[in-house]
């Protein structure tokens, strides 16, 4: 991206370590300096959210999309605040996800369209499946595979994957995940019946990430404790939570922070195509045709398809109903998916990271988005 003038804001500004600084920031496409200083502005200016599960939003489902509409995508996530995302593949035949990935990887590479116009970064493909238990499907169709063999072969090949969900117990699983991280792909365990120690296997393994926490999941039980429990403990991998206050009640949420603390958590939003749609479409999940129902996507027999939320309305309701401070959260939703893809120019406002950044009022409402210091119009 090429570099262009200096601009500068003041107001609240969100630390990495998780506080607010009164002060101004100073970037041209990356950020020049942050300081401290007086200012009159009440705005917050938060790291641009890094959404590392997108199934699709507005209509656009990732697995069908065109490139073009997956960069389309790309452009209506930064209106929400989302200044980076991976582009989701769900459970399907070996050639149509190379063919998703093909699409994926044409989005990427697009021109990002005159100053005013940009869209949301895309940092590579999250893999969300076939290698997942049969046991916790969840929405996704009965096409799962074990981590192995040729079809696991050519999936680990692919260029542009960053993020492979998979389930830790299933054969094969633990190799599957060292040779994914050698290659420099993110593991997080998910759509697992995994025990404690199988879990606790798959880290040791080098998995960064728990995927939805609680949703598709062996369920947390006094005497087998299951994946749950390591993801409520510390651990190397961060827990990624859906905080619609569906897909985990609130007060589990509380329970998380308190347990995991700031550090250890990552902001999804798992959204879904029908999300920003209004309420009236359905969507084929592949298993099925899902549609709004109680605050979420669902197929008719009730099974959570996915959310309908962005970014910052987790954030709000993170900070609104857990009660978490506002610059914890944007640790959460910026920071920390950021570092689970081993990223250290992303997800926080110091020098040298890029001028990815998103200013809300007191009411959380967003006023303006910057991506690589471009601003929205």
């Amino acid at each position: 991206m090429a570099r262009h003038g200096l601009r500068t804001l003041s107001g609240e500004i969100a630390q990495p370590d998780g506080t607010l600084t009164r002060g101004q920031i100073t970037f041209s496409d990356r950020i020049v300096e942050v300081h401290a200083a007086p200012t009159s502005s009440d705005d917050y200016i938060l790291p641009g959210f890094v959404d590392l599960q997108v199934n699709g939003a507005h209509g656009i489902g990732v697995m069908t999309a065109s490139p073009d509409a997956i960069a389309d995508l790309g452009r209506k996530l930064a209106g929400e605040g989302t200044t980076a995302w991976l582009p989701t593949a769900v459970t399907a035949t070996v050639e149509r996800i190379e063919q998703v990935h093909a699409a994926i990887a044409q989005a990427a590479s697009l021109a990002v369209g005159p100053e005013g116009s940009q869209a949301a970064a895309i940092l590579g493909m999250h893999l969300e499946g076939p290698f997942i238990s049969p046991r916790r499907l969840g929405a996704h169709p009965a096409l799962n595979l074990e981590p192995r063999g040729e079809a696991f072969k050519r999936l680990r090949a692919l260029p542009v994957l960053k993020l492979v969900t998979l389930a830790p117990e299933l054969p094969g699983a633990l190799d599957a995940i060292k040779q994914l991280t050698g290659r420099g792909v993110a593991v997080s365990l998910g759509h697992t019946d995994a025990t404690l120690e199988e879990a606790r296997a798959g880290v040791a393994a080098g998995a960064r990430m728990f995927t939805h926490v609680c949703n598709a999941m062996r369920p947390l039980n006094h005497r087998d404790p299951g994946v749950i429990a390591l993801a409520l403990a510390p651990s190397a991998a961060r827990s990624a939570f859906i905080a619609d206050g569906v897909h985990v009640h609130p007060e589990m949420l509380r329970l998380a922070w308190r347990a995991r603390g700031t550090a250890g958590i990552v902001l999804t939003t798992d959204m879904v195509p029908l999300a920003g749609t209004g309420g009236e479409a359905s969507w084929d999940v592949g298993s099925g045709r899902a549609r709004i129902d109680r605050g979420a996507a669902r197929l008719a027999d009730g099974t959570l398809a996915g959310s309908i939320i962005s970014m910052l309305d987790s954030v709000r309701l993170m900070q609104r109903e857990v009660g978490v401070p506002l610059a914890e959260v944007a640790v959460m939703a910026a920071t920390n998916p950021a570092a689970v893809l081993g990223l250290r120019d992303r997800g926080q406002l110091v020098q040298r990271c890029w001028a990815d950044l998103i200013v809300l009022n007191r009411r959380l409402e967003l006023r303006a988005v910057f991506v690589g210091g471009r601003e929205l119009s």
